[in-house]
């Protein structure tokens, strides 16, 4: 048995020092078709584990990359289509692979196309790319190695002049091996210069300058627990703000080569502090982020340039009404949407299945003026702007857009489902996929919107999480606004705690508009909360009975919140 046992990932990433001798890496080699990882496949992967020293098991197989394999690669490689005919395919070698290497630190030369494969392959398959720690020694040669040390930083000339027991021949296992003395050698190099741990390793690498090496000691007494962290300035101005669900962990990466943001590391190089609040779990964590960016809008974070921004569709009050792309929604508003250009889409669809005018220009109900415009001439407006068209005859199109933003008919739907199959019978097949998208985009809006606006519409509610430990995450949610958050620990009661925190909540009183006030970004982080993650209610202020505003949009949303198809699950 090694005297050091192999670090949990979990553990890797929340150890404060990780000494190297304890660190499990991972040194993979691939043979590939070709160098697009989106376009070419895998023909052989080659891995060793090693640890202190010591290799702990090899990983090495054939692959079938289901096509030709070009001549010139061949020629390098010597792997031909025979070979890797009855080899596995790809979708069985990866999950063996990332088994072999889970926990561990992945080492490649030249890390970007190797390890760039392995994720590209995991997002084509559905895998779930575990985000390891990676260490490139391309990069560490030319850390650590001068001009007059080697004339370049090819895997076969560093094994040449760093006496590598293994000879690289573009074979996935052979390479890996030579990559392993390799990485031996570079990390004895760097051992005199004061690099003993995993940390002081990838903050050694090249794109780490000096001063921002210097400022890993903002990280020093942080906690590893979740919560919100702000880089101040100088002036003590906020300059960033983020979310962590180890803030240790994740402040100490801004100061290592993990982070090449060339405006994050500009703004650690100005910072001369971080601030944390501790949250009880990731929601809240969300929440008051979301709320700290609204409040200093930071010049680092890229979403602070628009805090808050949401656009809706709406009626105007005239009497031709006729629909608006505006910030300030009213109580019936479609959306919201995340740009002006989503929202200006949705009004289009809206136009094309009902004759409301497009015109801007205030039109009397006494006195109308005007000239009819060609819409009049294609049937899409019934010209009110020149007295073709009453108050009264115009009504019918205001009160099927109110009804479908309501909820309370789907006609209009129907019409566009009805236009888009005329214009595919039609062969009309660019016209059809332009309305396909415009309906489908219109359909979405509707609901999220009537979604949102149903938790919105709800005065408390209660919700609970398992943290994956046998305890509770635990949440009090008023007018989809997180009022409260806590935890139950495996061991005590969750009820009791739901009471302290109803208790002492913060109060909230609905505003105007669709959502009572409640910021769109923040209704949407709440909503996803609810109803992803094996999220319980436990208790709710609308019955399940109580119709209450949008009942059906509110009935299906607490159906997907709930566990099987009673309307609260207990929780022990």
């Amino acid at each position: 048995m090694s005297a050091h046992p192999q670090l949990s990932f979990d553990e890797l990433l929340t150890a404060e020092e990780v000494p190297l001798h304890q660190v499990t890496f991972v040194v993979v080699d691939l043979e590939t078709t070709g160098g697009d990882r989106n376009e070419d496949a895998v023909t052989e992967i080659g891995a060793v584990k090693v640890r202190g020293g010591e290799v702990l098991g090899e990983f090495a197989t054939l692959v079938n990359p289901e096509r030709g394999i070009p001549p010139a690669v061949v020629s390098i490689t010597g792997i031909t289509e025979a070979m890797v005919v009855e080899a596995p395919r790809f979708d069985t070698v990866l999950p063996a692979f990332l088994e072999f290497s889970r926990g561990s630190v992945l080492v490649a030369h030249n890390a970007p196309f190797d390890i760039g494969f392995l994720r590209a392959n995991c997002e084509r398959l559905g895998l779930r790319w575990p985000k390891p720690q990676v260490v490139d020694t391309v990069r560490l040669s030319r850390r650590v190695l001068t001009r007059d040390e080697t004339p370049n930083h090819k895997l076969g000339t560093l094994a040449r002049v760093l006496n590598a027991r293994t000879v690289p021949v573009h074979r996935a296992l052979d390479d890996a091996r030579a990559t392993v003395d390799v990485l031996h050698a570079l990390l004895e190099r760097v051992g005199p210069l004061g690099v003993r741990t995993l940390e002081d390793l990838l903050g050694h690498l090249p794109d780490v300058a000096p001063q921002q090496r210097r400022k890993r000691g903002l990280a020093d007494g942080l906690p590893n627990s979740p919560g919100v962290y702000l880089f101040r300035g100088p002036k003590d101005e906020v300059l960033y703000v983020g979310t962590a669900t180890d803030l240790r962990r994740r402040v100490r990466q801004y100061f290592t080569a993990g982070e090449r943001r060339s405006r994050v590391k500009e703004m650690v190089l100005i910072s001369e502090r971080v601030d944390h609040v501790e949250c009880a779990h990731p929601l809240e964590a969300e929440v008051r982020e979301l709320r700290l960016l609204a409040a200093h809008q930071p010049r680092y974070n890229r979403r602070s340039k628009f805090p808050q921004r949401a656009w809706w569709v709406v009626l105007t009050d005239e009497p031709f009404p006729r629909l608006s792309v505006v910030r300030v929604p009213k109580p019936d508003a479609l959306g919201p949407f995340g740009s002006r250009q989503a929202a200006a889409a949705a009004v289009e669809a809206l136009q094309s299945a009902v004759p409301v005018r497009r015109c801007t220009e205030r039109i009397s109900a006494r006195e109308p003026s005007g000239r009819p415009c060609a819409l009049y001439e294609l049937g899409r407006c019934g010209a009110p702007c020149a007295g073709r068209q009453s108050a009264a005859e115009y009504e019918p199109a205001v009160i099927s857009i109110q009804d479908v933003i309501r909820g309370r008919s789907s006609d209009l739907l129907e019409q566009l489902r009805g236009e888009l199959d005329r214009l595919s019978e039609a062969q009309r097949f660019e016209d059809a996929a332009v309305h396909r998208d415009q309906l489908a985009a219109l359909v979405r809006s509707l609901d999220r919107g009537q979604r949102l606006a149903a938790l919105t519409g709800v005065p408390e509610l209660v919700a609970a999480r398992p943290d994956g430990r046998g305890g509770w995450h635990l949440s009090v949610i008023r007018h989809g606004r997180l009022a409260a958050a806590g935890n139950a620990r495996r061991g005590v009661p969750p009820m009791p705690v739901v009471d302290l925190l109803q208790a002492s909540a913060e109060t909230v009183i609905p505003g105007a508009g669709p959502l009572h006030g409640t910021t769109a970004d923040e209704a949407r982080v709440v909503y996803r909360w609810l109803t992803t993650g094996g999220t319980r209610m436990v208790r709710c202020s609308i019955p399940w009975a109580e119709p209450a505003g949008a009942a059906g949009s509110w009935r299906t949303w607490l159906e997907k919140a709930t566990t099987g198809r009673t309307p609260y699950a207990a929780i022990d």
